[in-house]
């Protein structure tokens, strides 16, 4: 149920946000809660006779996915983050794919525009070596539960 502290509490609590109400509602009350893409949940808002699905907050972070996902029970999913408009892979999706985190975080804006004109290439680098990269080289250390899994 509604009330004034629930996006607040949900913004603390949970990693993705999916919200029935109307984009307006959701932006004025997520609005003093933003802080940051790297922290910020997920917010997704599905209007309230299941037409759409818009991930408001985060679609490079889980937003889009589960956008694909309430799809499946009948939402169109309204997805504009420019690599995935553009069917191309964002840095975001790759270190997914691979179990890395993305250690250099601001690099990811220049390199997902690199991503949307050309493919760039993913490099693993196996040491001991010290690494120089630009601020337009995303650099992606495996997260070392997942390096254990394989």
């Amino acid at each position: 149920m509604y009330d004034k502290s629930i996006f607040k509490k949900a913004f603390e609590e949970y990693d993705v946000i999916v919200a029935v109400f109307a984009t307006g509602i959701v932006v004025r009350e997520i609005a003093p809660l933003i802080e940051d893409k790297w922290k910020d949940p997920a917010v997704i808002v599905v209007d309230s006779n299941m037409n759409f699905a818009i991930p408001l907050l985060g679609g490079h972070h889980g937003g889009n996915e589960v956008v694909r996902k309430i799809a499946e029970i009948g939402p169109v999913p309204v997805v504009t983050t420019a690599t995935e408009v553009h069917n191309r892979n964002s840095v975001e999706g790759i270190a997914k794919a691979l179990g890395c985190d993305i250690v250099n975080k601001p690099s990811t804006v220049q390199v997902n525009c690199a991503l949307l004109d050309e493919d760039v290439e993913v490099l693993e680098i196996k040491g001991p070596k010290i690494v120089i990269v630009g601020d337009d080289v995303s650099v992606l250390k495996r997260n070392e539960a997942k390096a254990e899994d394989k």
